[in-house]
């Protein structure tokens, strides 16, 4: 897919050469290449796992039992602390991206979240849903403010980064990159986040997601408002899946060692 990008964008400059030099290209082969890049790029936001900007990790090797349960949009003092309560009753690891003005404002959650051994990673300073439109300067503002946040409360240094919603632009690629931080996808969406997520709904995508390297996106707190995600609701079912399937659940930075 990178490499189609990367064809439909010299297509574009070759068009537009051509126009300059007076030779022009029909105007239905100008606008089916402008569509194709358009159509490609805009997968490559949505659909990150694709890796159409930048290396994007969504998966683990599917020669290895492990999968990684990743949580985001906390940590919040209840909610975090009632996930944190279930996956220490399994003995299961997870991994949270947690938001950088929430860690300052509940900085002790962040520290049992490292304490109790699961992994930390970066979601940004604050929820910002458009934040694949931000210029790459603003993405990495945001992301220095959210890495000292992090580093302030729980010393911890982490290279890990998925974006709000998920979504990677190229200019979100690129802040990364320059960050030194590996952006991590997914390769399943539980969708356990809106207020009107049906629980039921969410473990039936769960358990169809579980297969040797599947990383899952679910929530230990809310994005805004106070409801309570549905992933609380089914993971206790979700980690006794687990063990029935022999699949072994590791944190993200234990995925990207065995790869």
């Amino acid at each position: 897919m990178r490499c189609l990008l990367w064809f439909t964008s010299a297509a574009g400059f070759l068009c537009l050469g051509g126009a300059l030099a007076g030779h022009a290209l029909p105007l239905s082969r100008v606008v089916a290449v402008l569509g194709l890049h358009a159509l490609v790029a805009t997968l490559g936001v949505l659909l990150p796992g694709l890796s159409v900007f930048g290396d994007v990790f969504a998966r683990g090797s599917r020669a290895r039992p492990e999968v990684a349960l990743t949580f985001d949009d906390g940590p919040h003092p209840e909610t975090t602390r009632r996930v944190l309560a279930i996956l220490r009753e399994h003995g299961v690891a997870a991994t949270f991206f947690v938001l950088g003005e929430k860690a300052r404002a509940h900085p002790e959650v962040v520290r049992e979240i490292a304490q109790a051994g699961h992994g930390l990673g970066l979601h940004g300073y604050t929820h910002d849903r458009l934040y694949a439109l931000r210029s790459a300067a603003r993405v990495s503002a945001d992301l220095e403010s959210a890495r000292m946040a992090l580093r302030d409360v729980a010393g911890v240094e982490t290279a890990l980064f998925r974006p709000p919603v998920g979504f990677v632009s190229h200019a979100v690629a690129l802040a990364a990159d320059r960050a030194g931080l590996t952006l991590v996808g997914f390769s399943a969406r539980t969708r356990d986040g809106s207020p009107r997520a049906d629980s039921r709904a969410v473990l039936a995508r769960a358990r169809r997601a579980l297969s040797n390297g599947a990383v899952l996106v679910l929530h230990d707190a809310a994005e805004r408002g106070g409801h309570v995600p549905a992933s609380l609701a089914v993971l206790d079912e979700l980690c006794r899946e687990l063990a029935r399937r022999g699949l072994r659940p590791v944190t993200v930075d234990a995925l990207l060692r065995a790869e």
